[in-house]
């Protein structure tokens, strides 16, 4: 099992098993989920661009419209 050791800033690096299996780069994003069990795992997290898609899916229809386009435009 990989091990890791939190430095001072309390930063650790992530083993290379563990960057195989996720297939992370430098650059990557880590996600943590918390299990209500008190178990913590980590992922590698989508791109921003798949959360913010996931988020704009959540918005009112009345909030993207042409005419809000326009009059927010110059912001």
């Amino acid at each position: 099992m990989p091990v890791s050791t939190l430095t001072s800033k309390h930063q650790a690096t992530v083993p290379k098993q563990v960057r195989e299996v996720l297939q992370l780069a430098a650059g990557d994003r880590i996600q943590w989920v918390f299990d209500p069990a008190g178990i913590v795992r980590v992922r590698k997290a989508p791109p921003p661009d798949s959360e913010l898609g996931a988020l704009e899916a959540t918005l009112a229809p009345e909030w993207d419209s042409a005419d809000d386009d326009k009059a927010y435009a110059g912001l």
